[in-house]
């Protein structure tokens, strides 16, 4: 039964593929396409959980923004992410 508890939630794995993508943008490399989808579902199905949103309007866009303050560049995650209502959450039932 170990194995149950080493599981990655879906919101860790997101986080993770969020976390190689901006490692590849500060390399200076470009991101591939199937990456930033797998990003996408993942960010999608994380959300989905606790709104209803609009899927054919999600959209995820990475650009590298030059920084005023401090001189260099730094990664944006950018997301317009339409939601069409709020999912009401049930508590456990059981307790």
């Amino acid at each position: 039964m170990g194995w149950f508890f080493n599981k990655k939630k879906s919101s860790q794995v997101a986080k993770d593929r969020l976390k190689l993508v901006l490692i590849y943008d500060r390399a200076g490399t470009t991101s591939n396409d199937d990456m930033i989808n797998m990003i996408k579902k993942d960010i999608m199905a994380v959300i989905s959980k606790y709104v209803e949103i609009d899927e054919s309007e999600f959209e995820i866009d990475f650009k590298n923004v030059q920084n005023e303050e401090e001189e260099g560049v730094s990664s944006q995650l950018a997301m317009n992410i339409p939601i069409k209502k709020i999912k009401q959450m049930v508590k456990n039932a059981g307790k």
